[in-house]
């Protein structure tokens, strides 16, 4: 069985597109990666400022539902 040499570039040409796809994805996975881990110690850092900042500035008298409700 064999395969015309038009066929066969057509391939290799084919191949070697999604090979160079596949390394573009792959590149803008491991950037986008760095973004999401920067932005969840961002989250983190405020998380913990707002913690701290509700036990700084919490009331001693518990709030308490007014009795109309």
């Amino acid at each position: 069985m064999s395969m015309s040499p038009d066929r066969l570039m057509a391939l290799e040409m084919r191949t070697a597109e999604q090979d160079r796809t596949v390394e573009e994805l792959s590149t803008q996975i491991a950037e986008q990666w760095k973004v999401i881990e920067r932005l969840r110690k961002q989250v983190e850092a405020l998380t913990e400022r707002f913690v701290e900042f509700e036990h700084q500035n919490a009331s001693e008298v518990p709030v308490a539902k007014p009795p109309h409700w």
